[in-house]
Parts: structure tokens; sequence; C-alpha cells
């Protein structure tokens, strides 16, 4: 059994290789100045997203991501909540875990999850930060514009 020094040694060995040989988009290089979401975050979210071309819209993208409900309501009356496993499950952690370091060190994000939590569980809370930074990351990977806190949170 290796002891944690070795592993974390080669966990970083892993992390330069890996950074060396992808190539750069300037959609990461937006997806950088996202609060909460740093290098590996990055790479994840636009290798596993893609051509952000091919969704048509924000709610498309927010869906993809696993980041909305999916319940069925027919005639005012829940019906099932279908399809949960329907989306990208890769994204959907990336978007939980830039959520969960948002609401670490941003006051804006912080402010919001707070509001969201008086509301409801701390869990749907999370849930709620991680669909307001996919649909600000889907504008920042199709503009290719930096994030504004104020404009996701206000």
């Amino acid at each position: 059994m290796e002891d944690k020094s070795s592993l974390g040694q080669q966990i970083k060995t892993l992390e330069k290789t890996v950074q060396k040989h992808l190539k750069h988009t300037p959609a990461y290089v937006q997806l950088q100045t996202v609060d909460g979401i740093g290098t590996i975050l990055a790479q994840t979210i636009v290798l596993e997203t893609g051509d952000i071309g091919r969704f048509p819209s924000v709610g498309n993208y927010a869906s993809y991501c696993r980041c909305v409900g999916s319940t069925k309501i027919s005639n005012g009356k829940r019906k099932g909540q279908g399809n949960v496993k329907n989306g990208h499950p890769y994204l959907e952690w990336a978007y939980m875990e830039a959520a969960q370091f948002a609401v670490r060190f941003s006051p804006t994000v912080q402010r919001f999850s707070q509001r969201q939590q008086a509301k409801s569980h701390l869990m749907v809370a999370r849930k709620a930060v991680a669909h307001k930074l996919s649909r600000a990351c889907y504008d920042l990977m199709r503009d290719l514009v930096p994030f504004h806190v104020h404009k996701a949170f206000g």
C-alpha cells in the first residue's frame, strides 16, 4: 500500500501531463473566470460539453447537464418523474462541484444560496446554484465573454 504523499505526487504528475496535451480553447479560458471553476473543472466542462452550438437554447444545455427537474405534469397534477437519469452525469458532477466552491468563495453566490436554503433543503439550494452556473457557462462558451457574478446571481 502506497502512502498518501506518493499518491498525491502521482496525481500532480498526471494532471501536469493532461494539462500539456490539451488544447486550451477560448471557452476554457472564459470558464476559468467563473467563481468556483478551476483548471480541472473547466477542462471537464469543455471536454464533456463538446460543441456548444449543438444546444439550441440555454434550457437545453441546463437539461443536458442534469441541472433541472424532470417532472411530468398533466392538468396541474404531477404524473411522475421520468428521465431523471437523462443527461450527462459528469457535467452534473462538475457543476455541483463548482456550486460547492462558488458558495464557499463568492459572497454574492453565498447570499443566493442562503435565500434558497431558507425556502428548501441544502441540496436543493446547491442544485439551484449549479443550475445558475450552467446557464451562465452556456453564455460564456457561446459568446466567449467573461463571467459577471451579478448578471448570473443579481
